[in-house]
């Protein structure tokens, strides 16, 4: 039998096992040479060409850990902008808080016969002293610190009401065309579901009167014969609380009025409107120019004591012939068919 370390085909001539790899000599400084280097965890992750590696997991595992996380940030990104953008309040009207207005009505029915002004191309020339010019009679006071408010802060409280009484009794577009948008700009996100349903949809329930809101004619019926409307009167400021500025205004406006449609006839009706407002301001209205209305009472004629007035103003126009005045109805206090704040006065003579 041959050598076991002799190849099949025996030793090739000339030479043995031995002579082969008698050269190669495995001693120990070559050992050490040959350790096994590991690979860092940069290598790893990187995938260095030429290097084998074993994947440690599967699917998703494999990915590195950056990846991972960068793709849980956008994940959770994603999450939040659908979210808020269902939730989002845009174009909603907050539900109603604090608060709510508070509307009292009453007609003042004419005591003889309705008769034009004196003279169509001046229709106040008649009316006594004391009356001025659109903003200039609302006799804004000055503004002056409080216990717990500044005095700018005061300021900015009365320049909110002033532009809310300037859209909501004397800007035409909301005395005779209906609009009602200036108005509710600059009312309290809380009060603006009432106002809506007050404007939508007005009733004789001392909450839901349009006129409560503001001075309006219905302007199939009415148009002003001038666009000035004369005012005097007063605005009071004072705290309701440390955190809530409340302002009361009193004021007598008049209106100077003709049939719509009808621009032949000369006659001009004067219209009277006493309008008593609460409003209260806190802080984060304040900031944002906003106010909310608390109480509105209102005295207006010559007035039909029979029409309803929670839509609009119901005037009584004068004409060439005059116009014979309305009688007061009789209230039968056992009715409680019939709302038992429904009232009607007689218009005196306007005075200042």
């Amino acid at each position: 039998m041959g050598d076991p370390r002799e190849p099949p085909g025996g030793t090739p001539e000339g030479g043995s096992n031995d002579d082969e790899f008698r050269s190669v000599v495995f001693d120990e400084s070559f050992v050490r040479a040959a350790r096994i280097q590991e690979l860092s965890a940069q290598e790893r992750l990187s995938g260095a060409p030429g290097r084998a590696t074993r994947p440690r997991g599967w699917g998703w595992l494999a990915v590195p850990r950056q990846a991972i996380a960068l793709l849980l940030v956008v994940a959770l990104a994603f999450a939040a902008a659908v979210y808020f953008g269902i939730s989002s309040p845009r174009g909603e009207v907050a539900p109603p808080s604090g608060t709510q207005l508070s509307v009292s009505l009453t007609p003042l029915a004419p005591a003889g016969a309705v008769t034009a002004a004196a003279d169509h191309a001046d229709p106040f020339a008649g009316l006594p002293a004391g009356y001025a010019d659109g903003p200039a009679g609302l006799g804004l006071p000055t503004a002056t610190a409080t216990a717990h408010f500044t005095g700018s802060q005061v300021q900015r409280a009365l320049d909110s009401v002033q532009h809310y009484l300037v859209a909501s009794e004397l800007n035409p577009a909301t005395l005779t065309a209906n609009e009602t948008a200036q108005v509710r700009n600059l009312l309290t996100a809380g009060e603006l579901a009432q106002y809506d349903d007050s404007t939508n949809s007005p009733r004789d329930d001392q909450h839901h009167d349009a006129t409560g809101w503001m001075v309006r004619f219905d302007p199939g019926q009415v148009a002003l014969a001038t666009d000035t409307v004369k005012a005097a009167g007063s605005i009071h400021i004072g705290e309701l609380d440390s955190d809530t500025l409340q302002v009361t205004t009193d004021h007598t406006l008049v209106y100077a009025l003709r049939p719509a449609g009808t621009t032949s006839d000369p006659s001009v009706t004067l219209y009277a409107v006493r309008r008593a407002v609460r409003i209260d301001i806190d802080r984060a209205d304040l900031d944002i120019g906003r106010l909310r209305v608390v109480d509105a009472a209102v005295q207006a004629g010559p007035s039909s004591c029979a029409a309803g007035q929670s839509d609009y103003l119901q005037p009584i126009l004068a004409t060439a012939a005059g116009v014979r005045p309305s009688t007061p109805p009789v209230v039968d206090p056992t009715d409680h068919g019939r709302p038992a704040w429904q009232s009607c006065g007689v218009l005196g003579p306007i005075t200042g």
